[in-house]
């Protein structure tokens, strides 16, 4: 089985740190679920319906997390910004069941 890695982000300051990381993969700013294939690893901030597909798929997931203040929400930020909003990845993965 051949891993493919996944860098989703359409944010230059988040595809600029993952690069700084040494993080190495296809770059996409949107992930259609359908190319993904067991062993993938996905790296981003993907809604949790996606996650859950991601798991099913038996795919890993990272998830791009930090806390953006309220004054920088809605801005693109930068790396050196990002690292002050303490950013790390975080393996997810997540389940769902149907209630209606």
């Amino acid at each position: 089985m051949n891993k493919r890695i996944w860098l989703v982000s359409r944010h230059p300051g988040a595809q600029t740190w993952l690069k700084q990381q040494g993080f190495q993969g296809q770059q996409i700013a949107h992930l259609d679920i359908d190319t993904i294939a067991a062993g993938d690893i996905i790296i981003g901030s993907l809604p949790i319906h996606m996650v859950v597909a991601l798991t099913l798929k038996n795919a890993e997931y990272w998830h791009l997390s930090m806390t953006i203040p309220e004054c920088w929400r809605g801005t693109e930020l930068t790396p050196e910004q990002m690292q002050l909003c303490q950013i790390k990845l975080q393996k997810i993965t997540a389940q769902a069941e149907d209630f209606f």
